[in-house]
């Protein structure tokens, strides 16, 4: 999947907020620390340095919504062998902290205001985590 894929996936994904473009997907992937999980429909970005992995962002394009994707992208992402895991997530996304949290994936701490909406609102960011090390 190229960077522009991912990038019109990302915008129909997440029509609230200002969409990741293909320049900044492009950037991201040049780091040796970041790695591309693909699926039809869908994809994630994550990063594992020093034995922590930070899921960047999971993005499933509507049309392939509730089909699973997005579990079976976590899923494989959590076996790239780090110690543990962490992500962001927009407070009001309940669908998807329903997802992290049935993966195992705990609140740790709370961002005020982190995310900007197009419409000019903002929303806090929950910071969730995951201890690998343990079955």
């Amino acid at each position: 999947m190229t960077p522009n894929q991912m990038a019109q996936i990302h915008a129909a994904a997440f029509l609230h907020d200002r969409a990741w473009s293909a320049a900044e997907i492009a950037d991201l992937l040049a780091s040796p620390f970041v790695t591309a999980l693909e699926a039809q429909g869908g994809f994630a970005l994550t990063r594992l340095v020093a034995g922590e992995t930070e899921l960047l962002t999971i993005a499933v394009d509507p049309a392939y919504q509730n089909q699973g994707i997005g579990r079976r992208l976590m899923n494989t992402w959590l076996t790239c062998g780090a110690d543990s895991a962490f992500l962001e997530v927009a407070a009001d996304n309940t669908s998807a902290i329903a997802l992290y949290e049935s993966l195992g994936f705990h609140k740790t701490a709370r961002r005020s205001r982190y995310y900007a909406r197009k419409e000019g609102a903002f929303i806090d960011a929950l910071i969730l985590s995951k201890d690998l090390t343990r079955g």
